[in-house]
């Protein structure tokens, strides 16, 4: 009888597990971590998909130009690179939206170069190549990226600038949380790092490399990087030691992306002014 009684007591514990856990449709279960890389679980969202509009048509003759690099897993990666005139050390990192490496971000690559004017742009393609022109094959390019693959064009990156460069990452989406992990794994030679509403890492362990400033824009209609996901992660790096400044807009998710025709223009251009001076100030 005793036996049973424990039986049963484990088995009801599971169920209030698993309904607890239930419901939450991809996203993890309350207290689990969450990672940047995690945006793929929005990909099948048809609202997720509908929040991110088919880029419009953009015709860019650019001064940049695509340049290709060795990975530490034996391939090479490749990225959309502009270079200062003068030698530098300074390098920014521009990590692409769910779309891949397209038109708009090479142009905001070089609204970004042509601003900062003293730093190396290198707009990275953690996709290898593939550019989406709609929500369902940018979603499928979104889940089928691995991990393992992402950071080692990260790191080909990184060598590519060399131990002596300063670097500054920028990212939508999910580049944002990517541009989070670029500056974790550049560790001692980060100097700034801005995300806009991507999923951040949650994990104090995950986030303990990390040695550069922290810009976080994120919008307050956002069903998914949530003002409550913003601000666990505010907490999070301020009781770990990190240096980090949250914005929150009065709009919705992805306002700010270049590549959307939903761009809202007086909060995308509040938060590119806090991003652009905020890169200014460490490089």
């Amino acid at each position: 009888m005793l036996r049973h009684l424990i039986l049963f007591t484990m088995a009801l514990g599971l169920v209030f597990t698993s309904c607890q856990n239930s419901g939450k449709s991809g996203e993890q279960a309350e207290g689990e971590a969450a990672d940047s890389s995690d945006m793929a679980q929005f990909a099948d969202d048809e609202k997720f998909k509908d929040a991110h509009e088919t880029p419009a048509e953009l015709k860019f003759e650019g001064i940049g130009q695509m340049i290709e690099f060795d990975t530490p897993d034996g391939k090479k990666g490749s990225a959309y690179a502009l270079m200062a005139k003068e030698p530098t050390n300074n390098y920014l990192f521009v990590i692409h939206e769910w779309w891949g490496l397209n038109d708009h971000i090479k142009a905001e690559a070089e609204r970004l170069f042509g601003y900062l004017g003293n730093t190396n742009v290198m707009a990275l393609d953690l996709y290898d190549g593939k550019v989406a022109t709609d929500p369902d094959k940018a979603g499928e390019f979104m889940q089928s990226i691995k991990e393992e693959r992402a950071r080692a064009i990260i790191q080909g990156a990184l060598n590519k600038a060399g131990k002596d460069a300063r670097i500054a990452t920028i990212g939508w989406c999910f580049g944002g949380g990517w541009s989070l992990k670029s500056s974790i794994m550049a560790g001692d030679q980060g100097v700034a790092c801005v995300m806009y509403y991507g999923m951040p890492v949650q994990d104090a362990k995950a986030l303990a490399p990390l040695k550069a400033p922290i810009l976080g824009i994120f919008a307050k209609q956002d069903e998914w990087i949530t003002p409550e996901v913003a601000q666990k992660f505010e907490n999070l790096a301020k009781a770990t030691g990190k240096e980090i400044e949250t914005h929150i807009y009065d709009a919705n998710h992805a306002f700010a992306n270049p590549s959307s025709p939903a761009y809202n223009d007086e909060a995308a251009q509040q938060a590119n002014q806090e991003a652009w001076g905020f890169l200014k100030e460490h490089l």
